[in-house]
């Protein structure tokens, strides 16, 4: 509204303009070189406006063509990157969608188009990632981490691509160059810490975690459950050569973490041999409260090393009550009044579990039934029905079950990642299952009493191989192998403790190797309290008997 309020009042001026000089007649004379030209002010003033405007409408046509060519370079520039725009846009979207031919095709057109756009770089890398050609991705991200624009994306691509060649050493130089930039990227910082404590260098790993959080790539409490877990990795390491580094290393780390249960079990240990008994008990009393464990309960059953089967039930009886229904504090009270000749106590402990027990609550009560009254048969219906049982809390991460804590999980490196859980929670089975080490059914139980004898060996024997941690490495040469770590313990019931399984293996510096799944099998069906006929003579079956009861018993023991 305006600009026509604003056009109707030029009109008007003009209008009144002309108007105006149309009242006011006049002459004008020019001579100029012998010639006169005489005429009105009204036709001096239109054609004086003609020429003006001639000349601005030559001008105007000299002007664009003196410029047509660079308008022209930049109207085809427009065109190819709309074009490359378009063609970088639908191929990424291809490359999402799976469709190598779409995405080629779109690469191509974004080739010719925007050849050098970092977009198109990585349109390229991505393309030849999905068609499967990884010596293409790789010089891609090359080509861009040669470029200050490109860089970090260059970088990150050459890792994972070394990741998926299973090269460690090459995936870590191009972590660490990647962390150097003054913007540390998150992928950078983690896989450089991942490396360091793969690699079993603490020190070092500490320092990185030191550096993502003043990059504020980790949260205030992700860095200090993070940095207790790696100090307690380091007391680990340093408890049989250096124990007063170990002992300040863990202390930090129960007050940085105190429901961490490997630091507050290992600082109970190491405060208990050297006599503070007390502020070991408060650690571990404290942990308790938190989290509950089998380490902990062992760790508190023995902060005085010498004591009696009895002072260490007093004791267990002590810690059970600070948590009250939990389930491990029954099976450590149970624990400990076996080992006191306290039956009726282990009894009633045990007697909320007994409905649905797990495989250690069944072996327990098999040992109580067999110490107790000597009852065999009942003591091997228990035993079968432990077999048969789901399975107890154990260490996993990633799917891997280990008989001790780790501070890094074999599988993925990741740090802090084992949990105190069942490994089979979750998973959707019929029937009872139990763990095998080796392929291969468990052989149903024969008519004869005897065979089931062996098949409980057997069965036994594959549980207790099965349970063993299996750590992966490469060699110098980047060459896969795994290495066992399996130990048959023979022990009486009242046996010494034996040495603690928090004891950190040897590092290994390369990324292992991940293990198969947990195999599974079906266990034979419960065969119930059927005399037993011995083929053998009296003497060699009792013995072979009580050699049996002592490996099953050990079995079944508390594994941290």
């Amino acid at each position: 509204m305006i600009r026509i309020v604003i056009f109707l009042l030029l009109i008007a001026l003009a209008a009144l303009g002309a108007v105006w000089l149309a009242d006011r007649p006049g002459d004008v004379a020019i001579t100029w070189m012998g010639h006169r030209i005489e005429t009105s002010v009204m036709v001096l003033a239109v054609a004086v406006a003609a020429v003006a405007t001639a000349t601005t409408i030559v001008w105007s046509i000299l002007r664009a063509l003196v410029r047509f060519p660079g308008i022209l370079r930049r109207h085809l520039r427009v065109r190819r990157g709309t074009r490359g725009y378009l063609a970088v846009s639908r191929g990424l979207v291809a490359v999402g969608s799976g469709d190598a031919a779409a995405a080629r095709r779109f690469m191509d057109e974004a080739s010719r188009n925007a050849p050098n756009e970092p977009l198109t770089l990585l349109l390229r890398a991505q393309t030849a990632q999905l068609c499967g050609d990884r010596e293409g991705a790789a010089h891609n991200f090359e080509v861009m981490a040669a470029r200050n624009d490109t860089r970090l994306l260059g970088l990150h691509g050459l890792f994972v691509e070394a990741r998926r060649r299973n090269d460690p050493a090459a995936a870590l130089r191009y972590a660490e160059e990647a962390a150097k930039h003054a913007s540390v990227p998150g992928w950078a910082g983690q896989a450089v810490l991942e490396f360091r404590c793969i690699a079993g260098d603490w020190s070092a790993a500490l320092h990185r975690l030191e550096r993502n959080m003043q990059s504020a790539l980790v949260d205030r409490v992700t860095y200090r459950r993070q940095r207790a877990v790696l100090l307690t990795a380091q007391a680990l390491a340093a408890e049989d050569t250096d124990r007063d580094r170990a002992k300040t290393l863990v202390l930090e780390a129960v007050k940085l973490a105190p429901s961490l249960v490997p630091a507050a079990a290992l600082a109970g240990r190491i405060l208990a041999d050297a006599g503070e008994v007390r502020k070991a008990g408060r650690i571990l009393e404290a942990a308790w409260r938190d989290n509950p464990h089998p380490d902990l309960a062992d760790a508190y059953a023995h902060l005085r090393p010498g004591d009696a089967a009895r002072e260490r039930f007093a004791r267990i009886e002590m810690l059970a009550a600070k948590s009250p229904g939990n389930v491990e504090a029954a099976v450590a009270v149970a624990r400990a009044a076996l080992d006191a000749q306290e039956f009726v106590i282990a009894r009633q402990a045990l007697a909320p579990l007994a409905a649905a027990p797990t495989k250690r609550v069944a072996a327990l009560m098999a040992e109580l039934e067999h110490t107790q009254h000597g009852d065999e048969g009942r003591a091997r219906e228990w035993m079968m029905r432990a077999l048969n049982a789901r399975r107890d809390p154990a260490w996993t991460a990633d799917g891997f079950v280990s008989d001790r804590w780790l501070p890094v999980s074999p599988i993925t490196g990741r740090l802090d990642a084992f949990e105190w859980k069942d490994p089979l929670a979750g998973d959707a089975h019929a029937g009872a299952v139990i763990e095998a080490q080796k392929t291969g059914m468990l052989a149903r139980r024969d008519n004869s009493s005897s065979m089931a004898a062996h098949a409980t060996e057997d069965s036994t024997a594959r549980y207790q191989g099965s349970s063993e941690t299996e750590f992966f490495e490469h060699d110098a040469a980047r060459e896969p192998r795994a290495e066992e770590h399996a130990e048959d313990t023979v022990a009486s019931p009242q046996a010494d403790r034996m040495p603690h399984p928090l004891r950190p293996a040897r590092s290994v510096t390369p990324i292992p190797v991940p293990p198969a799944v947990i195999p599974l099998v079906h266990a034979p069906d419960d065969p119930g309290t059927e005399p037993e006929t011995h083929t053998e003579p009296e003497t060699n079956s009792s013995m072979e008997s009580a050699d049996n009861w002592s490996r099953i018993r050990q079995l079944f023991r508390p594994q941290p």
